[in-house]
């Protein structure tokens, strides 16, 4: 049975360097296959993996629009050639990216070739890390897996956490069946006070834990180096790991 972890949040939250931790612990603790997803328009969580993309499946689904299928081939069996080329393997993970979102004209067709091909590759791994947006569209093609847990991350703003805060209403007037959703505040320099507390806690919005704010994941960032090969000493990641061992006991 897939375990499904979706992570959302306000852009410049660090929401994408966690979801590069939370893959980097789960193939620590052998918890493999995984599956990561890339499904924010703003892909770079191949950066955070230090994966190369050479195909996204928004572009497989451009293409098809556009009627560029070999003559001969059908509609399906071109957006499943495409799905396995558009797939990045690693050792324990592969990665898949979304890309960018659709332009004008009607993709449904596309879209639900490319529905039923997600659901039939997501049954191939033990974990399936999505990486989302603010907004929950891409977690909705999961049409037959639920999201076991919405990991929600904020920075200390009041902006970030208002912003985590409307995508947890969001995710619950949506129908994509998530099981429990938690708040991850990243880059803390302090504890939260009590009026962050008394905001999460009035939007029955559990807190998972804090990650300190830290100048190896800084430097690591700002110089394109994989986050995920931060040393697993760093209190950054000692800090999503205990998170990780928290939401997944």
């Amino acid at each position: 049975m897939t375990f499904t972890i979706a992570l959302a949040g306000k852009g410049g939250t660090g929401k994408t360097t966690t979801a590069g931790l939370l893959i980097k612990y789960l193939v620590a603790k052998g918890k493999t296959p995984i599956l990561a997803v890339d499904a924010d328009a703003n892909a770079n969580l191949n950066e955070v993996l230090g994966l190369e993309v050479k195909d996204t499946l928004g572009q497989a689904r451009e293409d098809m629009k556009k009627g560029q299928v070999p003559s001969g081939m059908t509609k399906d069996v071109f957006m499943s050639m495409r799905l396995e080329e558009a797939v990045a393997e690693e050792e324990g993970f592969d990665l898949i990216v979304m890309g960018q979102p659709e332009g004008s004209g009607c993709y449904c067709a596309a879209n639900s070739l490319l529905t039923n091909l997600l659901d039939r590759l997501v049954g191939n791994y033990n974990y399936v890390v999505m990486d989302n947006e603010a907004g929950m569209e891409h977690i909705s093609r999961l049409t037959t897996n639920n999201v076991d847990v919405l990991l929600i991350v904020t920075d200390t703003s009041r902006r970030g956490l208002q912003a985590g805060l409307r995508i947890h209403k969001l995710a619950q007037e949506l129908n994509i069946g998530v099981k429990k959703s938690y708040l991850v505040i990243n880059r803390a320099k302090a504890d939260p006070d009590a009026e962050v507390l008394k905001l999460i806690n009035q939007d029955g919005l559990q807190l998972a834990g804090i990650i300190p704010d830290d100048e190896t994941v800084y430097r690591f960032d700002l110089n394109g180096r994989p986050t995920i090969e931060i040393d697993a000493e760093n209190p950054a990641v000692k800090a999503a790991f205990a998170i990780f061992d928290k939401i997944l006991a």
